[in-house]
């Protein structure tokens, strides 16, 4: 059994997890950036029984907050491969992104799970190039089998947390009370029902023996 942390982490059956592609979004050059970032790392990659969709899991550098994302098989893969160190005999995609990224002279500074909207999580990759920091729109499984292979760092921020992540039995925080005029407002019939699949899902993981690797 796992604890949710926060209470609008909508992930009903047959949502994406990843958007189609880049938006309007897709590149610009950071002047500043003021979200609070969490360090992650890939802790696993893994099936779920119930639809035989593919998940990764993050979970938070030094505490015991996981991020699980729905990804495709392909992506997933991807990761796996590179966690496993498995040699090909000709280069994947995210084999060629970073050969074609490191021949341009920029370099991966880190990746950004960046955004949950509408039950799609969002990241961007962050390149310095040039002298200059630039950051690229991309789906969370794309960002993270980039980052696996160049070695940068893989960030949320916390609001993504705060509505995502969730947390082992007896290691969740305990929540700190909040001033009168920030309290939450009401969560909605038609969210809780959306966080009772997502509380469904999550316990198909059976992250419970994530807890006894970490001993």
């Amino acid at each position: 059994m796992v604890h949710l942390i926060g209470v609008a982490a909508p992930m009903a059956q047959g949502v994406r997890s990843d958007p189609e592609g880049p938006d309007h979004r897709d590149i610009q050059v950071v002047e500043r950036r003021t979200a609070m970032l969490v360090e992650m790392v890939v802790e696993s990659v893994r099936v779920n029984l119930q639809t035989y969709q593919r998940v990764v899991v993050l979970k938070e550098k030094g505490a015991d907050r996981y991020l699980p994302i729905w990804i495709g098989n392909n992506e997933a893969d991807a990761i796996v491969m590179q966690l496993q160190k498995v040699q090909v005999p000709r280069p994947m995609t995210h084999d060629l992104l970073k050969s074609v990224i490191g021949e341009l002279g920029a370099r991966v500074t880190r990746v950004v799970v960046n955004d949950l909207a509408e039950d799609v999580f969002y990241a961007r990759v962050a390149l310095e190039i040039d002298g200059r920091q630039v950051e690229i729109d991309s789906r969370p499984s794309d960002a993270i089998a980039l980052a696996v292979r160049v070695d940068a760092p893989i960030y949320a921020e916390e609001s993504v947390l705060d509505k995502a992540a969730v947390a082992l039995d007896g290691d969740a925080p305990a929540a700190e009370p909040e001033p009168a005029h920030e309290q939450p407002e009401p969560v909605r019939e038609e969210e809780l029902k959306k966080l009772s699949v997502f509380r469904d899902f999550i316990n198909t993981l059976n992250l419970d023996d994530l807890e006894k690797q970490d001993k």
